[in-house]
Parts: structure tokens; sequence; C-alpha cells
């Protein structure tokens, strides 16, 4: 008896009216990067997929990825608009598909979380990959709910447990009072400077080790988790990140294991060719056909 085939659905939220620092122009990437995926899509044949990496065939049929579209977006209104990109998340996950959120701004990490917490029973991790720890309460120019607060206010949800969840990829500097929230709450950080002197794969291994036990996970994955030479479409630049060969590589390992993705902070309007668009792409086809069967 073979393992059911798992199927995700895109959900595009153009949205970057929480972006209040960096760049906008993040709500043109969910158009950019199913350009992008359509070159990997069409590449499958009965119902499979060649893979270079593993060297063998890989189920990706028709409707391994379906595309859900666009949540109505209130550009004047970011509660408005994560509600709805939260109703969009949960409508996949109640479909019984894997919701795929192409952001926008990383405001949507909450919506990504909220809409899987609110479909499942259980508890739900949280795998934060990100330059920056978006663990901000508030402040006079961002509020409380801005590309700087997602993982704060998704930790805050009833059953999103700190415990299983985990960030990787955080560099220079932040805030002090970022650091009492993970004083006094314990979520651990795994440094892109440890992941380039390391090697990707005892990365994995630690987040792998710290979701055991959660019943659901969300993964949201920055863009500016890699660095600028690879991603130069972001919503920031910070320099000294991961590559996108360690990006495609935890990917690949996490896939089996998470419940729901996200892909957040591309920017065409800073891009160079599509680079990025292109890469985000990858990370979600990478997503789906290694994702396809759940671990």
């Amino acid at each position: 008896m073979t393992d059911p085939i798992r199927t995700f659905e895109l959900v595009g939220a153009p949205f970057d009216g929480a972006a209040t620092l960096g760049w906008p122009g993040s709500r043109h990437a969910p158009a950019r990067i199913r350009e992008s995926l359509a070159w990997m899509t069409m590449r499958s044949e009965g119902g499979q997929v060649f893979s270079l990496d593993t060297g063998g065939l890989l189920p990706a049929g028709p409707d391994l990825i379906r595309d859900a579209g666009d949540v109505a977006v209130v550009p004047h209104d970011v509660l408005a608009t994560l509600d709805a990109a939260a109703q969009g998340v949960s409508d996949v996950v109640r479909r019984g598909s894997v919701p795929i959120l192409l952001g926008g701004d990383d405001s949507l990490l909450l919506a990504g979380a909220r809409g899987l917490h609110d479909a499942v029973e259980g508890t739900v991790a949280i795998v934060h990959f990100d330059a920056h720890l978006d663990l901000m309460d508030e402040s006079v120019r961002q509020g409380r709910f801005s590309h700087s607060s997602g993982m704060r206010r998704a930790l805050e949800l009833d059953r999103v447990r700190v415990e299983h969840s985990i960030q990787l990829g955080p560099r220079h500097f932040n805030y002090p009072s970022s650091l009492r929230f993970i004083q006094e709450s314990g979520l651990p950080q795994i440094p892109a400077v440890e992941v380039i002197e390391a090697g990707w794969r005892p990365a994995a291994d630690r987040v792998l080790d710290r979701i055991r036990g959660a019943d659901h996970v969300f993964f949201s994955f920055d863009i500016d988790t890699i660095d600028p030479a690879h991603a130069p479409g972001a919503g920031a630049h910070e320099p000294g990140g991961i590559t996108s060969r360690d990006a495609i590589e935890l990917v690949k390992v996490l896939a089996p294991h998470c419940d729901a993705f996200a892909v957040t902070e591309v920017n065409p309007m800073t891009d160079h060719n599509d680079l990025t668009s292109n890469l985000a792409a990858y990370l979600c086809y990478y997503f789906a056909v290694f994702g396809a069967v759940a671990a």
C-alpha cells in the first residue's frame, strides 16, 4: 500500500501595506512567482517529474499544485487583509490540501499561522526563516500588526507552542526588547552564521528535533533569509545570509513534516531579471514535490 499523495494550493496575498520599514513592492510577488512556477510544473509527465537532485522520479501530477487565486486584499486595512488571508489558508486546509501562501509582506506570517491554527485541532509549531526576528510588540511607527511583529503575534495564538517553534537565519542587530522576549519565552534561533559554518544538515536536524511533538507545523520563509547575492529582490538587504542551495536543501528536508508554507517579502521592484521570484518559485515547487508524501 502506497502513501497518499498530498495536494497543494497556492493562495496569493498581494499586499505590502504593513511594510513600513524597508522597500514596498512585494504586492507584485504572487503574480511573478506564479509565472516562474509555470516553467517548473510544465516538466511533469505522466504524473511524475525527474529529480536531478536525487536521480529518481517524484510525484508531480497535474493536480499536485492547484491555484486558489488571490485573497480579497484591502490595501488600506491591514487587519481586514490579514483576516482574508487567514481565511484563505483555512479554506485550503479544510479542503484537505496544503496551502502555499504567496506574500506580500511578512505581516502575513500571522495570517498563515492563524489560518492553519483555526482549521485544525491540536498544537501548532512555527518554523520561521527570516533575517529578522519579527518579535516587536508595538511601536508608534509600526503599530502591532506590521511586518516586524508577525512572529510575536503568531506566538500569541491559543494553540501555537513556543516550545516547538524555532527561528532560522537571523543576523546582524535587533532590538534589546527582542532579546528580553527570547529570554522570557525560550524561543530558540539558529543564526545564519551557524548554518554557514556548520552546514544546513545540522540546522535541519535541530529544526526537526524542535518541532517533534507538535500536531501541526507552519513553515514561514521570508526570502531575506537568503543572502542578497542570491536573492536581490527582497524587502531589505541583509548581507551574510544562507545560500540558495542551503535554502533548497532545508525546504526539501522539512517539507514532509509541514502542514502549510508561506513565502514572503519577495520584491519584484528591487529584483534583477526575476532572479528572486524564480528562486521563490523553486522553493514552492520543492516544498510540494518533496512534501507530497507526509512524514
